[in-house]
């Protein structure tokens, strides 16, 4: 299955970026790399990966996730994760990045934390 992004650009500087299918290595990860890059430069501080639609990830998706948080926290920024499914907390959590990546258990709770 295709990964796939949408951006939704909430007020305050919020952003949530909607994922769905497998985030896995190819053209469509790379092209939602390119989507998200200049969200910081544009002044995303604080940004929501919803995870509720996306069935598998791999090291790659793993990787650009982790880049992405690299990135919002160099700008003293937040990104929380909501939606991960049992399979990729799994991978989370073997690989340790559930230590310093927020998963929440849902938009509304990880929205509700990011409120000023």
């Amino acid at each position: 299955m295709i990964s796939n992004a949408s951006i939704e650009k909430l007020p305050h500087g919020v952003v949530v970026v909607n994922f769905s299918g497998h985030l896995t290595l190819g053209t469509s990860l790379r092209t939602i790399e390119a989507q998200l890059q200049p969200l910081v430069g544009d002044g995303a501080s604080r940004v929501v990966f919803d995870m509720a639609n996306v069935d598998y990830i791999d090291s790659a998706g793993l990787g650009m996730i982790v880049l992405f948080h690299g990135l919002v926290d160099s700008k003293n920024g937040t990104l929380r994760l909501c939606g991960v499914n049992p399979k990729v907390r799994r991978l989370l959590e073997l690989t340790k990045t559930d230590t310093f990546l927020v998963i929440d258990d849902n938009r509304e709770g990880s929205l509700a934390s990011l409120q000023p």
